[in-house]
Parts: structure tokens; C-alpha cells; sequence
């Protein structure tokens, strides 16, 4: 990392998916950022990232500093970001977009997009799933952070559940084979079976995980239940268990060197199809089942290689060289 980094704008919509990529590669470029939650006015909110007539007013007074004082680098993520950075690259800044911006990616110096989004151009970084900060140092301090998690009977199984979606349409019969396997795989082998749900699990669903497993699992359905456990349980976990909606989770364990299976996989549909079959294609998942041996698993390195591509078509620093992942894997081992 350079000992001046640059300062750069990390521009997002308040949104938890959004913001954690924004972090993400920011972190994994070395860049010294601050934070803009941007709350975008009407009509420029509906027609972002086209620029509507008086774009320099989208944003309100708190974004006119960084319009007229411009900063070198601005990274955004989502479409109301889009906006944002687009207009910050016509005032000067060099700009990267996470996400597919459905314009012509000429308007940013560069776009980084999932290859699910089949986006090409010559400014644009491809790569599988999502950014994320997932990596040996992420969980070292995970792990650093909830320590008692590592005193848990193994194996430890984690499995994290998000939500059905229009394109990935899996219901409660599918949710009631998935907690069938586990059920079974927990009495047969013992140890120690964590579910998270998400915020956007529907009620009725986590209600139905939390009296299934009662007596079997630790659930956790929301702020009810205590702190989210969810970092902890990632990075401690022996096995870990997703289902098949959500790119941002499954690229966060895909991260790990944990073995993963993905639940009902045949139920994922839409751009996340491509992403889920990726995983099992490339040997990095497996479909739930109930043999949950563990196998070598080589962690995706993603974020460090669109850093790295980013740095490159920037100018700036390049990310260090990716920890070898036969000693990440090798050093949870011997640490879990």
C-alpha cells in the first residue's frame, strides 16, 4: 500500500449489499475513502443513472463539496451511486462503477460487473459473484472478534438462509428439505449446526426454521435473538450451507476455505443461476445432500483480481500478491 494512498469518494445508497462492496474493493485497492450515503431527490432518483436536466441538484446540498471540490477517485456501487460517480467523472474525477450502470459504460473510467450480468466493453472488470472483504486477514479478525464460537463441538455447520426471490422462487417445502438433511446429518455426526436467516427471509419462514430446529440448532432470525452472528459463524464454521438467491452470500462463503453446499440449487434462477452453476461446475460447491464430508477447496479470490484489474486500468498501486490458498486453507485447519 502506498504510504499516501489516495482518497477517493465511496459513494453508495445506504443499501447492505451495495455498501459492503463499495468497502470491499476500496479496502482491496488501499485507497484512504470516506463514506457518501446518498439520497438522491426526485425525479433524478427515478431516472439515475440517466442525467436529467439540473443533475448537479440530485444529490442536495451535502454532495455539493464534492462537486466543487472533485476528488481523484470516487467508487460507487448501485444505481443511484451511478448517477453520482457519473457526474463526478464529467467534473474530473476518475470513477469506478460496481455493478452493471444499463448505459454505455463510456460514462465511467471503469465498470465492475458479476459475469452474470454479461457485461463486455473494453473499461469493464469481470468476476464471479460479488466483491466482497472476505479473505484470510477478514477472517482472522472474525474469528479474533467472537472466539468463543471456536469451543463449539465440531464439526460446526453454518448454514445461511436469504430469501425467495422472483427469479430464484423456492418455497417452505423446499426450506423444509434443506432443514431435513441438516437435522439428520446433526443427529447421525454430532457437533454443532448454526442457521442465520436474513432480513429478507420472510416471518413465516423463520418461524418454521427456529421450531423445526429447536433443541438441534442455534437460530438466529433477527435482532431479537441477540447480535448477528453472521461474521462469526463464517469464519468458524467447518462446513458451510447457503441457499440459492443470494450472489452476495454465495460469494462470501465461496471465499472461505471451508467446503460449501448450496441447498435445492435447481431452484436458482435469474443471473444467480449462472453464479450457482459456476460454483458446482468449478468443484467449489456442492449440492446439499446428506454426505457433508469435507474435500479441498480452493478459496475465490475474486476481489483481490478486479482490484488488481481496477489498479491497473487506474494507474494506481496494485493490490499485493494473493495469500497462497493452500496455506489459507491449511491455516484454519490447524487453527479451527
Amino acid at each position: 500500500m502506498d504510504a499516501d494512498p489516495t482518497p477517493a469518494l465511496l459513494i453508495h445508497d445506504g443499501a447492505a449489499g451495495n455498501r459492503r462492496q463499495v468497502l470491499a474493493l476500496a479496502q482491496a485497492l488501499g485507497v484512504d475513502g470516506r463514506e457518501r450515503v446518498l439520497a438522491t431527490r426526485w425525479p433524478w432518483s427515478w431516472a439515475a443513472p440517466r442525467a436529467l436536466p439540473g443533475v448537479a441538484s440530485a444529490f442536495g446540498p451535502g454532495f455539493a463539496d464534492a462537486l466543487a471540490a472533485p476528488p481523484p477517485l470516487a467508487i460507487g456501487c448501485g444505481r443511484q451511486a451511478a448517477l453520482a460517480t457519473r457526474v463526478l467523472r464529467a467534473r474530473g474525477s476518475r470513477v469506478v462503477q460496481i455493478l452493471d450502470p444499463r448505459l454505455p459504460t463510456r460514462h465511467w473510467d471503469v465498470v465492475v460487473a458479476p459475469h452474470h450480468d454479461r457485461l463486455a466493453g473494453p473499461n469493464v472488470v469481470s468476476l464471479h459473484g460479488s466483491l466482497n472483504p472476505v479473505g484470510p486477514d477478514w477472517i482472522a479478525d472474525a474469528r479474533a472478534a467472537a472466539p468463543a464460537r471456536r469451543d463449539a463441538p465440531g464439526p460446526r455447520i453454518a448454514f445461511f438462509v436469504g430469501a425467495p426471490t422472483a427469479a430464484s422462487d423456492w418455497d417452505r417445502q423446499a426450506l423444509e428439505s434443506a432443514i431435513d438433511v441438516l437435522a439428520a446429518v446433526r443427529r447421525r455426526d454430532g457437533g454443532t449446526l448454526w442457521v442465520a436467516t436474513s432480513r429478507r427471509t420472510p416471518r413465516s419462514m423463520a418461524r418454521r426454521l427456529a421450531a423445526r430446529l429447536a433443541g438441534i440448532a442455534t437460530v438466529w432470525t433477527g435482532d431479537a435473538d441477540g447480535p448477528n452472528p453472521f461474521d462469526g459463524w463464517l469464519a468458524w464454521a467447518d462446513r458451510l450451507v447457503v441457499t440459492p438467491d443470494s450472489a452476495n452470500l454465495v460469494s462470501e462463503a465461496a471465499a472461505t476455505p471451508t467446503p460449501m453446499w448450496i441447498a435445492f440449487p435447481g431452484l436458482a434462477g435469474g443471473r444467480v443461476r449462472v453464479l450457482v452453476d459456476h460454483a458446482l461446475a468449478s468443484g467449489r460447491a456442492r449440492p446439499l445432500g446428506p454426505d457433508l464430508s469435507p474435500w479441498p477447496v480452493r478459496p475465490w479470490d475474486e476481489t483481490r483480481v478486479a482490484a488488481a484489474a481496477v489498479a491497473a486500468r487506474l494507474g494506481l498501486q496494485a493490490p499485493g500478491p494473493s495469500v497462497d490458498q493452500a496455506e489459507a486453507t491449511a491455516a484454519q485447519a490447524a487453527s479451527s
